[in-house]
C-alpha cells in the first residue's frame, strides 16, 4: 500500500520553461550586484571562495567578483548542478519572490490532488536537483498559493544523484518507510529507472516534450496518477 508520494519538480509538478524561462534569466541578470552587495555575507563568502577555488585562485586571495561571475554565468547557461550556483541562486531567488517578480509555476492539476492527497492520510514529499531552499521558495509562493504545509520533508542532490539507486533507497530511510511504500513521480525516465531498482512504485508524468517510457506506469496529469 502507497503511504506517500515523492515528487520530482521541473515536469512533473512545474513546467520545466520557468526554471530555463524565468529563474534562469533572473539569477544571470541579478548575479554581479548580488554578488557586489553581499560578498562579505557569511551565508555567501564561503561559496565564492569555493568557486574562486575551482577556477584556479587560491582560497586565501582577494576575491575575484569578475572572474566568479564569470563562471556563474557559464554554469547559469550549461545548467550545471554546481552546490555553489544553486546556493546563490537559491537567495536571489527568494528576493525575486518577496519582491513579486514571479510566482512559482505550478500546473492546475497539482495542487488539488496534493490535497485530496494529504486528506486520504498520504504523506508529501519533494525530491528536485534544485535546493531544497529554492523548493521551498516555489511551492511557497506557487500560483496556487502556499503548498508548503503539504508537504513534510524535502530532498535534493545532497542525499545524491537522482539517478542513483542508493538516493531513493536513503530517501525512504529518511523518512521511514519501505521503498515499496513510496511512489516516484517524475517526467525523467532514468530518474525513474533508480526509484524502481529500489523497489519503490514509480508514475511518468507525461507533460509537454516528455518521453513515454516503456516500463513505468503512465500519467497525463496528477488527476490521471493512481495509488494503489
Amino acid at each position: 500500500m502507497i503511504r506517500a508520494v515523492l515528487t520530482d519538480i521541473e515536469g512533473t509538478t512545474s513546467s520545466i520553461d520557468f526554471v530555463h524561462r524565468v529563474l534562469f534569466p533572473y539569477s544571470a541578470r541579478a548575479m554581479p550586484d548580488f554578488l557586489r552587495a553581499h560578498a562579505q555575507f557569511s551565508a555567501v563568502l564561503p561559496w565564492l571562495r569555493r568557486v574562486q577555488a575551482e577556477i584556479g585562485n587560491t582560497s586565501g586571495s582577494p576575491l575575484d567578483l569578475a572572474a566568479i561571475d564569470a563562471q556563474l554565468q557559464q554554469w547559469i547557461r550549461d545548467d550545471v548542478k554546481h552546490p555553489a550556483l544553486k546556493a546563490l541562486q537559491g537567495m536571489i531567488w527568494r528576493q525575486g519572490y518577496e519582491e513579486g517578480a514571479y510566482r512559482g509555476h505550478v500546473y492546475p492539476d497539482v495542487a488539488p490532488v496534493l490535497n485530496h492527497w494529504r486528506r486520504a492520510a498520504k504523506l508529501l514529499f519533494v525530491y528536485s536537483s534544485g535546493s531544497i531552499a529554492a523548493q521551498k521558495l516555489l511551492f511557497g509562493h506557487s500560483e496556487a498559493g502556499d503548498l508548503t504545509p503539504l508537504f513534510s520533508d524535502y530532498f535534493d542532490t545532497a542525499v545524491g544523484n537522482k539517478r542513483d539507486i542508493a538516493s531513493y533507497q536513503a530517501i525512504a530511510r529518511a523518512i521511514g518507510l519501505l521503498p515499496g511504500q513510496v511512489l516516484f513521480l517524475s517526467d525523467i525516465e532514468a530518474e525513474l529507472d533508480a526509484a524502481a531498482a529500489s523497489g519503490m512504485a514509480c508514475c511518468q508524468l507525461l507533460r509537454a516534450g516528455s518521453n513515454a517510457s516503456p516500463r513505468h506506469a503512465k500519467a497525463a496529469t496528477f488527476q490521471d496518477v493512481i495509488l494503489d
